[in-house]
């Protein structure tokens, strides 16, 4: 497990950092349903971390806590960064009902005052992160990654080049495509493919069939 300088997060749980926008439009999302997701961890982060030694892991965009709970089952030590609030009292109380620990960031990503380089892990499945002309955000993703630790990314295959429509424009979001013509060499890519997906019963979302997942290694 890699040492590294302490975590800084927002005195309070409902301290948000972050675009309001961005955090009322995910409040609706979330508020619109009893629950949003399936409640199980995601099939592409098992499969992933499953050689991986636990150590600190950062979850980009928790949403209700399933995977943050999970990896905190394996011995993770658990930091869980969402926009929504209604997402995160969810998740709260789920980590709660598991009887597990986690640090609780409410915040965008490229806002969060996260130390650099102080995450074995940093997983982020299916995120919904705005794209900016200064790439705030995939700086944001390879700048929390020690060295030595991984970077696990998974989206809907096709989502990239998918047409605009009501409510989603492909064009201002990340993809793992714009991630990875982010790194330089002094990481390794271990995974870079298209899988089936191992859908979840319920949950939005369960009409994707196939993952990209992207995992990378920092070497220094």
């Amino acid at each position: 497990m890699t040492e590294h300088a302490p975590t800084t997060v927002p005195a309070a749980a409902d301290a948000y950092v972050g675009d309001p926008d961005v955090r009322t439009y995910w409040d609706g999302v979330y508020a619109d349903r009893e629950r949003l997701w399936s409640g199980n961890p995601n099939g592409a982060l098992v499969a992933e971390v499953a050689d991986l030694t636990p150590g600190r892991v950062l979850d980009v965009g928790c949403g209700e806590g399933a995977d943050a709970v999970w990896l905190a089952r394996q011995g993770w030590d658990v930091t869980a960064l969402e926009v929504s609030g209604v997402a995160l009292d969810r998740a709260r109380g789920h980590a709660r009902d598991a009887g597990v620990d986690i640090r609780w960031v409410h915040a965008g990503l490229a806002e969060a005052e996260l130390a650099a380089g102080s995450f074995d892990l940093v997983s982020a499945q299916y995120p919904a992160l705005p794209r900016t002309p200064d790439a705030a955000a995939e700086r944001a993703l390879l700048r929390a990654v020690a060295p030595g630790g991984v970077l696990l990314l998974v989206h809907h295959a096709g989502m990239e080049s998918a047409e605009p429509r009501e409510g989603f424009d492909p064009l201002a979001y990340v993809w793992p495509s714009m991630v990875t013509a982010a790194l330089d060499d002094g990481w390794a890519i271990e995974v870079d493919e298209v899988r089936p997906r191992v859908i979840p019963d319920g949950g939005a979302g369960a009409h994707h069939t196939d993952d990209l997942v992207v995992r990378a290694r920092r070497l220094r």
